[in-house]
């Protein structure tokens, strides 16, 4: 609220506005809006909002890197979104260090492509996993070869595909990798002047740490700007999942295939006659022709059964369901 002026304040305004001492238009210049620089070489494509929604998205990524790729690398991994921001192509590659590692990734059915940048102490640290290691970096930086290069590449390609889940609420996308430069010469896929965001993440892999940096450009993004914001995205996750995976699950385990074996007797042979053992000489086991045998699913006894023959072929027969290790 603006200050209140008394009766006096308003007398000696009147007359100084009579008497021309004070201009009507020096009183509206204070309330005049401020005119703000705009530089057109930066524009601002890219909203507080935009960047935080970006943030949500690799958010989600960062769980299933640290949950997935361990599965290859045998080691903990932590993953987590440092921060986001918008600069030029141009200033982007500048910052890079030589070598490093870039995976060009084609966003479809977005045009263009986005940009994958891993610190090379987190590269050599995968690879010296990958080959046994301990996931040391190497003390001092040099060039990959090309074997290192394939291992790298392979994990790259998981972490790409790793990326359809966190961006199915704006756009259902079928990323595929390119290629890999270790050189950001070799890697202008964007106009040096056009805006990107960068979503940067720290990934810590046992002792070692470093970034993983997702550019993304303004031009391949324009088409779902509109989709990047909190309120969509919020109002596309379902509130109540009420669907029923059971059956869902069911279905998968039924396809899993699972040793069973069945096991006609045993016997205790010595290692001296095991040893002489020949063609045509008879073992006898501890069970009869016509008693049951046991059937195991995994190692577990699951049935009993008695042996027989089905066409060329030795075959069972089930006579009995065993409960046994439920």
């Amino acid at each position: 609220m603006g200050e209140v002026l008394s009766q006096s304040e308003i007398d000696n305004l009147l007359a100084a506005l009579s008497s021309g001492e004070l201009d009507v238009e020096e009183i509206q210049e204070p309330g005049e809006k401020p005119v703000k620089d705009y530089d057109f070489k930066r524009p601002a494509k890219f909203s507080k909002e935009h960047l935080r929604t970006l943030e949500i998205i690799y958010e989600h990524y960062g769980r299933l890197i640290s949950t997935n790729l361990p599965v290859y690398l045998r080691k903990n991994i932590q993953v987590a979104v440092a921060s986001s921001e918008t600069v030029t192509f141009s200033e982007f590659t500048n910052a890079l260090s030589n070598p490093v590692i870039l995976g060009i990734v084609d966003f479809a059915p977005l045009v263009g492509n986005v940009i994958m940048e891993l610190s090379p102490n987190l590269g050599f640290a995968m690879i010296d996993r990958m080959l046994g290691g301990q996931g040391a970096p190497l003390d001092k930086s040099r060039d990959f070869s090309e074997i290192e290069m394939t291992i790298l590449q392979r994990l790259m390609v998981v972490c790409m595909q790793l990326m359809r889940e966190p961006w199915k609420n704006v756009v259902d996308i079928n990323p595929m990798m390119e290629r890999i430069e270790t050189n950001a010469q070799f890697a202008q896929v964007i106009a040096p002047s056009d805006m990107i965001a960068i979503v940067s993440m720290s990934v810590k892999i046992g002792d070692v740490e470093g970034l993983m940096n997702i550019c993304l450009p303004y031009f391949t993004l324009e088409d779902v700007m509109d989709k990047l914001n909190t309120k969509y995205w919020f109002s596309t996750m379902q509130k109540d999942d009420s669907t029923d995976y059971e059956e869902h699950i069911e279905s998968l385990i039924k396809r899993i295939d699972v040793p069973v074996k069945a096991v006609l007797g045993k016997s205790q042979v010595a290692v001296n006659d095991f040893l002489s053992l020949q063609v045509g000489d008879i073992i006898r086991l501890d069970s009869k022709v016509d008693s049951e045998m046991n059937i195991y699913v995994g190692n577990i006894r699951k049935f009993t059964a008695l042996p027989g023959s089905m066409k060329e072929n030795y075959a069972v027969q089930v006579t009995s369901i065993v409960r046994e290790g439920e």
